[in-house]
């Protein structure tokens, strides 16, 4: 399935230029967004419960900063970046009051929207800015001149010119520099979740564990089993984002090919394919979003207890003590 993708000439950069805009929340994405967007020529405040801690960062960064309320009331377009399980609350208590006929209600992930835990009146857009990287990735990029790749979504087209407000968002932040790909809240929630549980969170750290493990029980040094089965997979990892698979199998030796191609179906096989089905499926049919949010409301219990599991396992005190020789990651 081919998706439409756009850039900076295609965007109209004064749509988003011409309103008030309120940041939510100024964690990782809240500060690469409001910051991006203040260099971008926007108007921009920042929404920030009573007390923040991240009020003083704001301000010094020279942004306006008051309550969440006050922000929302002020605002035209209201980006909420608070954390998925916080939003609900945050939306009732301090946006919905506040919301006004034509407004502009946008996300940064579908989380709630397409689970129906926000319910956005018909008489406000409903839009979506999806960078595709970390909240110091997106403002990293922007400094030096470059953007990460956003997917751009409208679940709701109040006004007729919603998609047109979610294209010089993505721009103001610097999507358009280098791809705005346009997709629905179902795609990015659905696929952004299966991407993060089944390969890039999820899938790779239980492999790395697993390979930690096996050379470990079988008697090989810890550190040894750190250097093979963790701190190389950065460098495989970076030639495949630069130029592909087939150009980091160029780069390894015959050995290391041969290798991946004998043994890398036995570890990914049909058992994993049907492992990935069921995570799928149940993030398509609601149930892990239910799951999530029933944790949350008990104090998230499992999530702190896999929490302290795996930072107290044998890889992390071994990646602690292999890191410290390293001069330039203390830096």
């Amino acid at each position: 399935m081919a998706v439409t993708v756009y850039y900076d000439q295609d965007c109209k950069p004064e749509v988003i230029q011409g309103k008030k805009i309120a940041i939510i929340g100024y964690g990782s994405q809240g500060h690469a967004h409001a910051l991006n967007l203040m260099d971008s020529g926007c108007d921009v405040r920042v929404g920030l419960r009573e007390g923040s801690s991240s009020a003083q960062k704001a301000a010094e960064a020279g942004l306006k900063v008051m309550g969440m309320a006050e922000a929302a009331a002020e605002a035209d377009v209201i980006m909420i970046l608070t954390p998925d399980e916080t939003q609900p609350k945050v939306y009732e208590e301090f946006i919905a009051p506040n919301l006004k006929a034509g407004d502009t209600l946008a996300f940064a992930h579908g989380f709630n929207i397409h689970y129906g835990y926000i319910k956005a009146p018909e008489d406000v857009n409903v839009i979506m800015c999806a960078p595709k990287g970390p909240g110091h990735i997106v403002r990293r990029q922007f400094t030096e001149g470059s953007g990460v790749p956003d997917l751009a979504c409208v679940a709701q087209d109040a006004t007729g010119d919603a998609w047109d407000i979610a294209l010089a968002y993505c721009w103001g932040v610097g999507g358009g520099r280098s791809g705005i790909l346009k997709a629905t809240f179902a795609q990015e929630t659905e696929e952004d979740l299966f991407g993060e549980q089944a390969v890039l969170c999820g899938g790779l750290v239980e492999l790395v564990k697993a390979g930690f493990e096996t050379l470990t029980e079988a008697g090989y040094p810890e550190e040894l089993a750190y250097f093979e089965c963790y701190h190389e997979m950065k460098m495989i990892v970076d030639l495949m984002y630069e130029s592909g698979i087939h150009f980091m199998n160029y780069s390894i030796s015959n050995t290391a090919e041969y290798g991946e191609y004998y043994a890398g179906p036995k570890v990914i096989n049909d058992e994993s394919r049907a492992a990935m089905k069921q995570i799928l499926a149940r993030i398509q049919d609601g149930s892990f979003a239910q799951e999530f949010v029933d944790d949350c409301n008990n104090n998230h219990k499992w999530l702190l207890e896999q929490r302290e599991a795996i930072n107290t396992h044998p890889i992390e005190t071994t990646g602690e003590k292999i890191r410290s020789m390293f001069s330039w990651i203390k830096k």
